[in-house]
């Protein structure tokens, strides 16, 4: 139903970019997906075609686009779409946030926005030169490609903080380690790695790393990780209670449950930080 690409930015991106990534879904024109987004990354993503939706509250979706900004997911967020659709996006490097938006990650956590309020002419520009036609992959990720180094020049800052690229790689490789002792091999206080992780990653250092370990186990469950990476997923959670607490904290759902629900889109989002881009 859902094919996807991932696709490694050029190396002058790499440090502001974690991969590009295309999701097709040629569906009839009735069928509507419903499902959760959670991701280690803040996301732009570009409806070539459909649109997708994201709700708010009870009863409420809105829409943003077709350029929409993803910002941090502290926990799922609820999307939908109807129909087929082509969507291309960017999945952003926290530790290169601040060369790509003036404001703290943390003011676009658990919220959609239409990037062009953010990013203004280069997304306008963007939109119009790709939304009329059928262009291929290369085409479409050069020209978003492009746009992020008209963002980069604009706001003349390509700070990296070295920090938070290596809490990445902890949060990536080894989140069960404590706060603590993360800021002590980064080199920071406490107090210093939650401010920084706020204004990065968009939410606590504590949180980052109980996210990762959920995808983790999400993607064992789904069978998209190997036997070996599921057993030890599994020893990251103290027993059955606590990993059902974890799942219904970030899906809304047991493991048991997660198993049984169609999410193409959350298995997407698992298959492209799996395969070693995201």
């Amino acid at each position: 139903m859902l094919e996807s690409r991932n696709y490694a930015p050029p190396s002058d991106l790499v440090p502001y970019v974690r991969n590009f990534f295309v999701f097709r879904a040629n569906l009839p024109a009735d069928y509507m997906v419903l499902d959760q987004l959670v991701s280690e990354s803040a996301m732009i993503r570009l409806i070539l075609k459909g649109d997708w939706f994201a709700r708010y509250g009870e009863g409420e979706w809105r829409k943003k686009g077709p350029a929409i900004l993803f910002g941090p997911n502290s926990r799922g967020f609820s999307v939908r779409s109807r129909g087929p659709f082509v969507v291309v996006g960017v999945a952003l490097r926290a530790s290169g946030w601040a060369g790509l938006f003036e404001a703290k990650a943390d003011s676009f956590t658990d919220e959609m926005f239409a990037l062009e309020d953010i990013w203004g002419d280069c997304i306008r520009s963007l939109c119009d030169d790709l939304l009329n036609g059928s262009p291929d992959d290369a085409t479409v990720i050069a020209a978003i490609e492009n746009c992020v180094r008209e963002r980069l020049a604009t706001l003349d800052n390509y700070t990296v903080d070295p920090a938070m690229a290596q809490f990445e790689k902890i949060a990536r490789d080894d989140s069960t380690m404590r706060v603590a002792d993360a800021a002590i091999q980064l080199g920071l206080s406490g107090r210093a790695l939650e401010r920084r992780c706020a204004a990065t990653f968009g939410m606590s250092p504590k949180a980052i790393l109980r996210r990762s370990r959920f995808l983790d186990m999400a993607a064992a469950v789904r069978g998209i990780s190997d036997p070996d990476a599921e057993e030890r997923a599994a020893l990251r959670f103290s027993d059955q209670s606590h990993l059902n607490r974890e799942f219904r904290h970030f899906i809304g759902l047991t493991p048991g449950q997660f198993e049984r629900v169609q999410t193409p889109l959350l298995n997407a989002v698992l298959k492209l930080r799996h395969d070693g881009l995201s």
